[in-house]
């Protein structure tokens, strides 16, 4: 297969709303417009039912990691198969059907760093569960692996290029999440994008 299908077909798993599809079909509602305007775990846990928001993460994460995955068994390069990740995350972030106005990506994230970098992730994944479960507050426990990851990585000696990728993915999701804040944080009447 084609190199640049296979990363577009990243895209197409990524996109897959699937907090949005959960809203539709038990709420009748679009879950953008309820909670902070996220198509996410955290505000489908919040919004829809903690239960729906955690079954959201582990499938929005399983889209990260299994197009990885998939793009490895097509026989991808390892460039190939880090852009296929690019690739899923993008596609979760802005799905084109749905107006480019997906989620923030955090779980996705985890998904494709797990594929890519097995040891590392479940390794900072034990004290981001444990602060999740102490703290119950999803953004920090997101700090702790995405801030954790550089640094056990660099410990297990996982490649350069695999250490900056961890470190520009998460970047990615803060980024998308700076610009949804301010964007869902907008006083009435002033303008939708």
């Amino acid at each position: 297969m084609a190199q640049w299908l296979i990363v577009l077909l990243g895209y197409v798993m990524g996109m897959c709303p699937t907090a949005y599809i959960f809203s539709k079909k038990m709420l009748g509602k679009d879950i953008r417009r309820l909670g902070d305007g996220n198509m996410g775990a955290r505000n489908a846990y919040f919004e829809i039912s903690p239960n729906i928001g955690i079954l959201v993460a582990v499938i929005d994460g399983a889209k990260g990691l299994l197009a990885v995955l998939v793009a490895k068994w097509l026989g991808a390069s390892q460039t190939v198969a880090m852009a296929t990740g690019l690739a899923a995350l993008t596609g979760h972030n802005f799905p084109f059907f749905l107006k480019f106005r997906g989620g923030r990506g955090a779980a996705t994230t985890i998904g494709v760093l797990l594929a890519l970098e097995p040891v590392p992730v479940l390794i900072v994944g034990v004290p981001a569960i444990l602060t999740l479960l102490i703290v119950r507050n999803v953004t920090i426990a997101n700090a702790v692996i995405f801030c954790g990851l550089p640094l056990v990585s660099w410990w297990l000696d996982v490649p350069g290029v695999l250490i900056v990728y961890g470190m520009a993915l998460p970047s990615l999701v803060g980024i998308t999440h700076f610009f949804r804040t301010r964007h869902a944080e907008k006083p009435a009447g002033a303008g939708t994008a």
